[in-house]
This record gives structure tokens, sequence and C-alpha cells, in this order.
């Protein structure tokens, strides 16, 4: 099959990744129950036709919906080690070894660097299939070197995030993410480059305590789950009910956590018209 890949550098293929959307001629919607067609839905931005239901999509995904074919890759060489040697049902190198063929990312993370109309953007965007989008040493190291190249490139910078939280398997070594990550965005303001934050469907645990709320805009896509603890968790913790809708994006943009919510198929739009933005602001 070799004949089937692509020469060209700089453009991915279906051979070095495979994307976290659904496969088969037909998708069911999580959220309605009614079944489209695949084509249908990939004409929609991946959402659903009937609903609008926003299905969840990888890292490689937002890229081309950003930058179209025109992006290059940064920072797939950086792999988790097992500081700890951590067994749970199976040691953790063997884990990553297991997800590294199962999804063809080297982390729960990745990172790419384009333009939009011309302008210059530095993403870094988060993939649930890879240990549940989980937080270790290398998401991390590779939002840091992110935030490097757009202070040396003096652009704005956007993390997508989706996550379960803090990778428990690194321990005190993935905690030590939400500081790191915190202090390099303290640096990429202090250079006076914005930091765009969307967070998609969910955004939980240590990533929503650290780098995932701290945007000079967080935005975020309709009806993601966002918090710290899960719904179930804090009802049981507080015993009492929580409100409807608790926990969605439409949620907290009513209570101000939020600046504004994005539909996919606006995406590209919206985070062009801030690029422009902050070109003006800076001139």
């Amino acid at each position: 099959m070799g004949w089937f890949k692509r020469l060209k550098d700089g453009i991915q293929t279906a051979t070095k990744f495979k994307k976290e959307t659904p496969d088969g001629l037909w998708y069911k919607c999580k959220l309605c129950n009614e079944m489209s067609t695949m084509k249908e839905v990939r004409v929609n931005f991946y959402k659903c036709p009937k609903c609008d239901y926003h299905i969840r999509i990888g890292s490689h995904d937002y890229f081309e919906l950003l930058f179209g074919e025109n992006f290059e890759l940064l920072f797939d060489n950086l792999i988790s080690k097992d500081h700890l040697n951590f067994v749970d049902l199976k040691p953790y190198t063997k884990r990553l070894q297991e997800e590294h063929q199962k999804t063809g990312l080297t982390d729960a993370i990745s990172v790419a660097k384009g333009q939009i109309e011309g302008r210059n953007l530095v993403v870094a965007a988060m993939d649930f299939t890879f240990i549940g989008g989980s937080m270790g040493s290398v998401v991390g190291e590779k939002i840091a070197r992110a935030i490097d190249l757009s202070i040396s490139l003096g652009c704005p910078f956007l993390i997508i995030s989706k996550s379960g939280g803090a990778r428990m398997m690194e321990s005190a070594f993935s905690l030590m993410q939400m500081g790191k990550t915190s202090a390099k965005l303290t640096q990429l303001s202090k250079a006076g480059l914005p930091y765009f934050s969307l967070m998609t469907d969910p955004t939980t645990g240590g990533v929503t305590a650290s780098f995932a709320m701290l945007g000079d805009l967080n935005i975020a896509e309709p009806n993601s789950l966002i918090g710290f603890a899960g719904p179930r968790v804090i009802k049981e913790t507080i015993k009492r009910d929580l409100p409807e809708g608790f926990q969605t994006s439409e949620f907290l943009l009513e209570h101000g956590f939020l600046d504004f919510i994005v539909n996919r198929k606006d995406l590209q739009g919206q985070i062009s018209n801030l690029l422009a933005l902050f070109e003006k602001t800076k001139n």
C-alpha cells in the first residue's frame, strides 16, 4: 500500500495518524439518536445534521479545520517515561506503547503551527483517545515548548482542551504540569501575546484547574462538559441537587466563566477575527 502515501512534506497521511472521528457509512447521534450518513456528518463539520451535536474529534481534525493541510506538526518526538515503574492492570510503559499503536499519537496532545489568512498561529490540541486526554509530563512540556515558539514568532497561542484530568500513572509529575503550564502562560502574557483557550467536551480535572481556564479569552464548543470534579461527585459531596445544565458550556457562559461559545463551523472565522484584532491592537 506504499503507493497510496502522499510524498509531499508537511501533508499528513492516514498511515501516520488515526482520526477520532467515527468510521463507517452511518452515524447514530448520541444526543438525538437520529441516523445520518457519515458524508452528511463530514460536510457539517462533524456535527449531527439533525440536532447540531458536536461529535468529539481529535487534534489533527482541528488542525485541518483551522489550517487546511498547510500546517507543521511539532515536538512529536517527546514520549513519557515511567519514572515510578507504575503497574496497574499492566505496566505503564506497555500502556504507552499500546496507546501509540492504537492512536498513532505519541501522547495526549499535539502541537502544530500554521497560518490563518496569512497570520501565524501556534495550536496545541488534546486527544481524548490517548489515555482519556490525561495530562502527564509530555503534555506540560509540549505546551511549554509551544509557548516558547509563540514568543519567538511573536504570534498568539491557542490550546484546544479535551481531557479527563491529570494522569495518575505519573503521580506528582502530572500534577507539577499545572504549575509549569501556568508559569509559562505568564511568560506569554509578559511578552504581550494573547492566549486563546478553547474548551471542548469534556474538559475536566487538573486541566480545567490550570491552563484551560487561564485564557485571555476563554471559549467553548456548545454543550461541552467543563468542570473540575464530575457532577456525580459534587452532588454526593454537597448532598444537594445540582442546577439543570450544570457544568455545560452554556451554564458557564451564563455565570461569567466563558467569553463566548463558538459553533465548530464558525471556529476558523472566529479565530481569524481574533488574530486580526490582535494584529490591529499591536500596531
